[in-house]
């Protein structure tokens, strides 16, 4: 077992003559980065949009948000220490149709299951900010925490096939949650009625497991901000709109051919 470090002002223990202090924090035991590249993945339209699907001959993409995810974490008995994340990617992909020209917008789901090791802890913990017990609410579990990291994917292509000549296997979706549905504002057809629309996805992801934990940092001092609040109490807005920096990476973008990005992809290639 590890020797126990304790705060020990002044002394060779502390680091660097600094107080050594206990923090409470989460310590991340493992994580993993991905690019997936999701191909043929069903988008289920809304109502509205189904009637411009049905005479449409193509699309093209315009857009994919990633509204939500939903990640459960499973201890995998057979191996301790190591957990399942499942994680359940909620998009809303938008599209236009020809001909016409019309709008249209659908929702993704997208499935990923990873194994991450997440140590062992059988404690449970019991905070305060947890009372009072609401019943059906799991509180003091001993799993670790997942964490998922995502930017909005890259809309990679879009195809409408004909149902009756559908050959992309694909899983029926079941009970998708009230507040999902609530962000298209608007009801989602998920029959199987008239052409299908699929999507591939381009999604960038981190995927870590956490637990708390208890750590000896050195101390150099209390975090206390050097910067003013500004704007709270002015009235003229031609003073707020002064202080903002002007946006110069807005009307100039980074020159893709630049020295150091041509070195470094010469550096790549090597």
């Amino acid at each position: 077992m590890a020797d126990r470090v304790m705060p020990a002002p002044n002394t060779e223990m502390a680091f660097n003559n600094r107080d050594a202090v206990c923090i409470h924090t989460r310590k991340i035991f493992d994580s993993c980065r991905d690019n997936d590249c999701v191909e043929d993945l069903r988008v289920y339209p809304l109502v509205s949009s189904q009637a411009y699907i049905s005479g449409a001959f193509s699309i093209r993409p315009r857009s994919a948000e990633l509204v939500f995810v939903d990640v459960n974490v499973e201890e995998i008995t057979f191996n301790r220490g190591f957990y399942t994340v499942d994680v359940k990617y909620f998009y809303k992909i938008r599209g236009t149709v020809f001909p016409g020209g019309h709008d249209i917008v659908g929702m993704s789901v997208f499935d990923k299951r990873v194994i991450l090791f997440g140590s062992e802890g059988n404690a449970k913990v019991f905070s305060s900010a947890d009372l009072p017990f609401v019943p059906g609410q799991t509180i003091g579990t001993s799993l670790p925490i997942a964490v998922v990291e995502a930017v909005d994917p890259l809309a990679l292509g879009m195809k409408i096939v004909d149902p009756l000549h559908c050959t992309i296997p694909e899983n029926e979706l079941h009970d998708v949650p009230e507040y999902i549905s609530a962000a298209f504002g608007e009801e989602i057809d998920f029959s199987t009625r008239g052409p299908r629309i699929y999507v591939t996805l381009g999604q960038f992801s981190i995927i870590r497991l956490e637990r708390d934990a208890q750590i000896v940092l050195p101390q150099y001092d209390y975090c206390v901000p050097d910067k003013e609040c500004a704007g709270g109490c002015e009235d003229d807005p031609c003073t707020l709109f002064s202080r903002i920096p002007f946006p110069i990476d807005e009307f100039f973008p980074p020159d893709l051919g630049s020295k150091e990005m041509i070195e470094q992809a010469t550096d790549d290639d090597e």
